[in-house]
C-alpha cells in the first residue's frame, strides 16, 4: 500500500438498517484530496452479518425490503462471505492509522456512516474509532450549499458498492468545494 497522505478519507457503509446501531454488511474507504478530487489508497471489506447480530447490532425490515429492490449485482455482493465485524474494524483502523492521525474523515450524514461505525466499535468493546471527533466531516452538509451539483453529477460503477459510492461522493464533494471557493 502506498500512503499518499492526501488529507481526507471518504467512508461508505452498506448496512441492514438506518439507525446508529445497524448491522454492517460492507465497509469502503477511499483516501482523497478535496480540491482536486484525486484519490489514493482504498479499503474494502465485506462484513459477516451474523457477527454483527451476535454483538447486538440490529436489522430493519424496511432496509431488507429496500435491498431486495436494488440491482442483482449489489445484492449478490453483500451476500458473499465477509469477515467478522471485530476483524473488519481492526483492519479499517490499521488502514486509517497508516494514512495519518489527523485525516479529515467524511461520512454521508452527521450520524450515518461515522455514527454507525462508532457504535460498531463500541459494540466490539475493545476498539475506539481511529479518527478524532474533531476531524469528522459531513457530506450532506457540504451538499446543502450547492445541491444541484450532486443532482447532476454522473455516477459510475455499481450503486451501493462502498468503493464506487465513495468515489461518487468524492467527485461531487470536490466539485462543490471548488464552486464554493472560486473568487
Amino acid at each position: 500500500m502506498s500512503v499518499n497522505k492526501l488529507g481526507h478519507l471518504m467512508i461508505d457503509l452498506e448496512t441492514m438498517g438506518k439507525g446508529s446501531n445497524s448491522a454492517i454488511v460492507s465497509i469502503g474507504a477511499v483516501e482523497f484530496e478535496l480540491q482536486s478530487g484525486e484519490t489514493g489508497d482504498e479499503f474494502y471489506t465485506r462484513v459477516d452479518l451474523q457477527s454483527c447480530l451476535d454483538l447486538g447490532l440490529k436489522v430493519n425490515a424496511s432496509t431488507i425490503l429496500w435491498w431486495l429492490m436494488q440491482s442483482e449485482r449489489a445484492r449478490k455482493e453483500i451476500c458473499k462471505e465477509g469477515k467478522p465485524l471485530k476483524e473488519a474494524l481492526f483492519d479499517l483502523s490499521v488502514f486509517i492509522k497508516l494514512l495519518k492521525t489527523d485525516v479529515q474523515t467524511w461520512g454521508n450524514g452527521a450520524r450515518f456512516d461515522l455514527g454507525i461505525l462508532e457504535d460498531a466499535y463500541d459494540a466490539c468493546g475493545s476498539y475506539t474509532t481511529p479518527w478524532g471527533f474533531r476531524f469528522e466531516r459531513d457530506v450532506r452538509t457540504l451538499v446543502s450549499f450547492a445541491p444541484a451539483i450532486k443532482d447532476h453529477y454522473p455516477f459510475t460503477g455499481v450503486e451501493h458498492n462502498p468503493i464506487d459510492d465513495c468515489k461518487y461522493q468524492i467527485g461531487y464533494c470536490s466539485a462543490i468545494w471548488n464552486k464554493l471557493n472560486t473568487k
